[in-house]
């Protein structure tokens, strides 16, 4: 017996939530390509589909791939750094498939619609190429080409050290009470040499607009926020951020998350989102 289209749906919807969300950045963008998928599925033949997850994929695919580029032309009017909106992982969340970092996920947007859904589909949610080619509406020898130059352009973003997460949530924790009190020797010996710091405050709150290069800078930033904020900063979760170790905190009221990525022990890339509009997901206020 045929299972229930309804119950089919449901079974699918947590992975096409985990792809759409991959390739829009945006939680609520992509409940909405879902759910837009899910209408044409109650619209659909189902006897005619021989296999719906397939179908799924390529549906909410081709929507991610419509929205995708509309929201090029938004992004390139974006006041400062753009970051996707962050995703809090809970312990067990590391044994998905689809595990990727915010690294790679800030990575991401260097590729085209098609060079990214190429890598997407097939090197992350595991697509045969041939599938991959009918989603995307191209040949199969062409993308094969737009994976292998997503695959090239990201390379250098992959994470190359596992951190245990009690290495990293002792980490963001330590990193979180150097930042509140101003303690540069603290901050020194966290932060690499050639470490970069990326806020994203979408223009509706206070936050750097330019990459901060280097430990030296991104040291006097913070040591300066805490003679300004520290009493106003509050720690509110040490928790895993895209796959990254960070922290939630409000400072000085306002709700902001950090992720770290952190090679051999040492904080390489610092990510903060302040946009409110992409912490309403946090469920906090």
């Amino acid at each position: 017996m045929r299972p229930d289209p309804v119950e089919m749906f449901q079974a699918q919807r947590p992975r096409l939530l985990r792809l759409a969300y991959r390739m829009l950045g945006s939680h609520a963008e992509a409940e909405d390509m879902v759910q837009e998928a899910w209408l044409r599925w109650q619209n659909g033949d189902h006897g005619q589909i021989a296999e719906p997850a397939a179908w799924l994929t390529r549906v909410v695919s081709r929507l991610c791939l419509d929205q995708m580029k509309s929201a090029r032309a938004r992004r390139e009017t974006y006041p400062g750094t753009w970051l996707p909106e962050p995703l809090i992982e809970e312990p067990d969340d590391a044994l998905r498939p689809d595990n990727l970092t915010l690294s790679l996920m800030v990575a991401l947007e260097r590729l085209s619609p098609l060079e990214r859904a190429a890598f997407l589909l097939h090197d992350v949610f595991g697509q045969p190429l041939e599938e991959v080619a009918r989603t995307i509406d191209r040949a199969p020898a062409a993308t094969r080409q737009l994976a292998a130059r997503a695959r090239a352009h990201v390379q250098i973003d992959r994470p190359r050290y596992a951190v245990p997460r009690d290495t990293g949530a002792a980490l963001a924790r330590a990193f979180f009470d150097a930042c509140k009190t101003g303690d540069a020797v603290a901050l020194g010996t966290m932060l690499a040499e050639g470490a970069t710091l990326h806020a994203d405050g979408g223009g509706k709150v206070n936050a750097v607009l330019n990459v901060i290069q280097g430990e030296p800078a991104i040291i006097r930033m913070f040591t300066a926020l805490s003679r300004k904020f520290g009493d106003g900063m509050e720690l509110l979760d040490v928790t895993v951020i895209d796959g990254l170790p960070g922290f939630v905190c409000r400072i000085a009221g306002a709700l902001q998350t950090t992720a770290l990525e952190i090679e051999e022990g040492r904080i390489t890339r610092v990510f903060i989102t302040r946009n409110p509009d992409k912490l309403t997901g946090l469920g906090l206020h």
